[in-house]
């Protein structure tokens, strides 16, 4: 099984990594950004189990460890 997980700054947050972006790339003639989220991307390799007992601890991982709830969304897929 693999995980793959998103994690990205709350809509409510200023995200300056992501305003340099969008000024950077609007600098270089790209037009019609509205806006830019910079976050991180995992993948996680998984042994071959129960689907749901592996959600359930990669999403007490993404809430505890791998994200700040207070300022950070994610989206965790097991495929």
């Amino acid at each position: 099984m693999k995980a793959k997980i998103i994690v990205t700054p709350k809509k409510a947050v200023l995200d300056p990594q992501g305003k340099t972006v969008q000024n950077t790339l609007e600098h270089m003639g790209h037009s019609g950004i509205q806006a830019v989220h910079v976050g991180k991307y995992l993948e996680i390799e998984l042994a071959d189990g129960d689907k749901e007992a592996a959600r359930k601890q990669l999403d007490e991982a993404c809430h505890r460890f791998l994200s700040n709830p207070v300022i950070e969304d994610y989206y965790l897929e097991i495929e």
